[in-house]
């Protein structure tokens, strides 16, 4: 049950602290005093959203706290909204938290029914959902949606097979040209980077070869005598010139120790090293030309052209192989299709028996709300395709308010009246969380006279088993309260602020007269109540 609730500085709320009771707990007030902001609070704190506009002016944030008790522990929830950035923060028994884990919660700690709720009521999405919750085998929807989720990937899957197999099959015939001028140049990574090298160093080489041939020429002439026999030559004149002139001698000696080594240097010119004719410099070229054949014709680098090889194979191999692919899941999606007939046999009787049972127990409550005796109650099951050949089936409420007539959906014959009470009977058959807070916000619209007290009676029954919130302009209603809050909106200082005030018998049966219409008339009504 909610014990504690705490607001501060949100929207025309200053401070405020409210301490409920167990039963029910009646929340008053002229209309626009400020009752659904109380709500909005409680909603905030449980995960709703509020814009930074609802931190009070002049405030730098807003804060809600509340104290929940439950049979196992107590729950401590507070949550502040930033007037600046408009972020809030959540902490869960003073530990910072994720709003995730608040709404994971939320249905343990209340169970809000609104005049939203008549909106929803209308939706044949809510109503299904109604008949599934009402059939207590998630087990069973959860097993029908897993699969579901697989025949969809499966069929995203197919799909994009189908979608490049076309696209290959359109572009086979020039994949394996390409293929086929890829394989006859046969490149290999960083090829060209290699024989660039080489190039360069064949140049180098030629270079020097030519250096020693022009060497050799030098050292032993080509038409005219070379540097060795001239040396030989001025050797032998030195040689006689220095019989004659000693002094001679020693240049004689040189010319001859200078031929000498020249002669070494000549052997060693006529064994150049092998690299310099090991280097075929037409191979290298030829290779380049071919490299650059292939990427002028595939308009590509050589490096792009080794990746395009392996994706060329790649596709090629896949448009050979996707027609086993696709009958792989073919027999995939055939058994998914028998895992799901499966799971729809069990599921189908299991809620057309829970829609039954819904449908009486809730022709049982709309019966103590006023309705008729012959009240029926129906629920429509209409085939829908799901997939291929399957077809599952949603549940639609139908209803038939008074006899004679025909049962038809409640948004065709339900007034707002009706609406309210059937909302009401709604909530009083589902089960929801034990410890849950029930949440009354104007249920009672649209209903009035010898009906009220009917819906009185049955708000007051709910009550003595759950807390119970709830805001009402009735006062057949608040007459039941277990504690009476009055809400009032005053200004001071040009300022405006709700303010909710817990009453006391005197106030309690003031407000009453007030909710009755007030005067003589009002106060009877009121002493009438109470008794």
């Amino acid at each position: 049950m909610l014990d504690y609730l705490r607001i501060r500085d949100l929207a025309l709320i200053e401070d405020m602290e409210l301490e409920f009771a167990p039963g029910m707990n009646v929340l008053t007030g002229e209309t626009g005093a400020g009752k659904s902001f109380i709500l909005k609070a409680l909603g905030f704190l449980l995960g709703d959203r509020l814009t930074s506009s609802m931190v009070r002016p002049g405030r730098e944030r807003a804060q809600v706290e509340a104290l929940f008790i439950l049979p196992e522990r107590e729950i401590i929830l507070r949550r502040e909204l930033l007037a600046g950035s408009g972020r809030s923060r959540l902490y869960i028994n003073d530990q910072l938290s994720s709003q995730e884990s608040v709404r994971e919660l939320r249905n343990a700690l209340i169970l809000h029914t609104s005049q939203h709720g008549q909106h929803r009521l209308l939706q044949p999405a809510f109503q299904a959902r109604l008949i599934d919750e009402a059939m207590g085998r998630p087990d069973l929807l959860e097993a029908r949606d897993a699969v579901l989720k697989e025949l969809h990937e499966l069929s995203e899957q197919r799909n994009a097979l189908r979608k490049k197999f076309q696209s290959l099959a359109d572009r086979r015939d020039l994949l394996e040209m390409q293929q086929r001028e890829i394989d006859t140049v046969d490149p290999e990574p960083g090829e060209e980077e290699r024989l660039e090298t080489l190039r360069v160093e064949a140049r180098e080489a030629a270079g020097l070869a030519e250096n020693y041939d022009q060497a050799l020429q030098l050292l032993h002439g080509d038409d005219a005598p070379g540097l060795l026999d001239m040396l030989a030559q001025l050797e032998r004149v030195l040689h006689d010139m220095s019989r004659l002139d000693e002094s001679l001698v020693p240049d004689m000696e040189a010319v001859s120790g200078l031929r000498q080594n020249l002669s070494h240097l000549e052997r060693r010119l006529r064994r150049p090293p092998e690299r310099l004719s090991d280097i075929d410099t037409d191979a290298i070229e030829a290779r380049l030309f071919a490299l650059a054949q292939l990427k002028r014709k595939l308009h590509r680098s050589l490096d792009e052209i080794v990746g395009m090889r392996s994706e060329i194979a790649e596709n090629l191999s896949f448009l050979d192989v996707c027609a086993l692919d696709l009958k792989r899941l073919d027999r995939e999606e055939a058994a998914l299709h028998e895992r799901l007939r499966a799971v729809l046999a069990e599921l189908l009787p299991a809620r057309r028996a829970a829609g039954t049972g819904f449908a009486r127990a809730l022709e049982k409550e709309l019966a103590g709300l006023g309705f008729s005796e012959q009240v029926r109650v129906e629920v429509l099951f209409t085939p829908t395709d799901i997939c291929s050949g399957i077809q599952d089936e949603r549940p639609r409420i139908l209803w038939a308010p008074n006899p004679g007539q025909l049962p038809q959906p409640l948004d065709k014959i339900a007034s707002g009246g009706e609406l309210s009470r059937f909302l009401l009977a709604l909530v009083g058959i589902q089960s929801g969380a034990e410890t849950a807070t029930y949440i009354f916000d104007e249920v009672d619209a649209g209903v009035g006279g010898l009906t009220l007290n009917r819906v009185a009676e049955r708000l007051e029954t709910l009550a003595s088993h759950r807390q119970m919130l709830l805001i009402t302009h009735w006062p057949q209603l608040a007459a039941h309260a277990t504690r009476h809050f009055q809400i009032t909106k005053v200004i001071r200082d040009q300022e405006t602020f709700t303010l909710c005030s817990q009453l006391d018998d005197t106030a309690r049966m003031e407000e009453l007269a007030r909710m009755a219409g007030g005067g003589e008339q009002g106060k009877a009504l009121a002493r009438t109540l109470k008794e």
